[in-house]
This record gives structure tokens, C-alpha cells and sequence, in this order.
């Protein structure tokens, strides 16, 4: 076998390939939209929210409130047609697990983020050194909580059910139907 045909072999198994790849993939989506959302937040952080006062929560919370939306929006849309390859399962329902999932992963990251940054600022230890600064701190707690998240939560969830035909999913279709006031109908499996 060649180098080119081994690394066709190698590029289809990561595309297209379970268990292992599947993970990879993940690893790579996970990447594209914590970028995003850490992108997002370290800006909204620094620059825009920079009026807030550093010891105030609210700069926190807001800036990891508006990351984390980036974020979920870039990891649903990559995690659809990327990592689980899900053109089997109707978006409608993708989109309402998802919605779940990620409200739990927001909760989670909000209040992780904002418990261990505040619980660090407490520690005169940290807080007295020079070489330690708030965002400094702030940045520690949101991808120590983040990457913990990502992992514990968020893979396995979409991995299980998101991505994944349920009995959930003629409910969630219905529930978007009824939100976006469509006519009660025969969903066939693009819906």
C-alpha cells in the first residue's frame, strides 16, 4: 500500500469512521466552538465589559453568558454535519436536544466559572502575588470548568442523544411544530 493510499485509508476512517474517530472528531468541533466561544468571551471580558469592575461577578457572567451562545451555536452546526453525521436524524429534533444539552452544559460552565472565579479571588494567596492577575484568574477558572464540561457532559450527551434517533424525537418535532405554529402533520425522517 502507498503513502497516498494509506493516508486516504487514514483520512476516511477519520471522517467517516466510529468509536475512536468519532471521539476525534468531537475533539476538533469541540476545538472549532471553544475557540469561538472563549475568543468571544476574552474579548467581551477585557474590552467590552472592561467598565465593570474586575471583582464583580456581573463582568463574569456576562462575558461567559455571550461566549458560551457563540460557542453552542458553531458546535451544533459542526457537530451536525461533522462529528456525528447525523443527516439521518430530523433537525427539528437535533435542535431541541441540543437546545436541552446545551442548557445544562450553559448552566453548568455559567455557574462552574463563576463559583471557582470568585472562590479564587477569596484566596489572599493568589490574590496578593504579582505574578497572578484577575484576568488571569478568571481565564484559569473558565477553561479548567470548560474543559471538565466538555468532557464529562457535553461528549457523552450529544454522543447518546443528541445526535442520535430517540423516542424523544416525535416529541421535540411536535413542540417545534406547535412553537412555530405549523399545522399538525405526517413528519416524514427530514423534518
Amino acid at each position: 500500500m502507498s503513502i497516498k493510499q494509506t493516508a486516504s485509508t487514514v483520512a476516511d476512517k477519520f471522517m467517516h469512521g466510529k468509536g475512536i474517530f468519532t471521539f476525534l472528531r468531537s475533539s476538533v468541533s469541540s476545538q472549532i466552538a471553544s475557540w469561538t466561544d472563549m475568543g468571544i468571551c476574552f474579548i467581551f471580558y477585557a474590552w467590552v465589559l472592561r467598565s465593570l469592575d474586575p471583582s464583580s461577578p456581573m463582568r463574569t457572567f456576562l462575558a461567559t453568558a455571550i461566549g458560551l451562545v457563540a460557542g453552542g451555536i458553531v458546535n451544533c452546526i459542526v457537530n451536525y454535519k461533522f462529528t456525528f453525521q447525523s443527516d439521518n436524524c430530523p433537525v427539528k429534533a437535533v435542535a431541541v436536544k441540543y437546545i436541552l444539552i446545551w442548557g445544562g452544559s450553559f448552566i453548568l460552565n455559567l455557574g462552574g466559572t463563576t463559583l471557582l472565579e470568585q472562590t479564587l479571588q477569596r484566596i489572599d494567596f493568589i490574590m496578593n502575588s504579582h505574578w497572578i492577575k484577575p484576568d488571569g484568574v478568571f481565564a484559569f477558572a473558565r477553561l479548567s470548568v470548560s474543559l471538565i464540561v466538555s468532557l464529562a457532559w457535553n461528549f457523552l450527551m450529544q454522543k447518546n442523544f443528541v445526535y442520535r434517533r430517540t423516542r424523544f424525537d416525535s416529541f421535540a418535532i411536535r413542540l417545534v411544530d406547535f412553537i412555530t405554529f405549523k399545522k399538525q402533520r405526517t413528519h416524514s425522517t427530514n423534518d
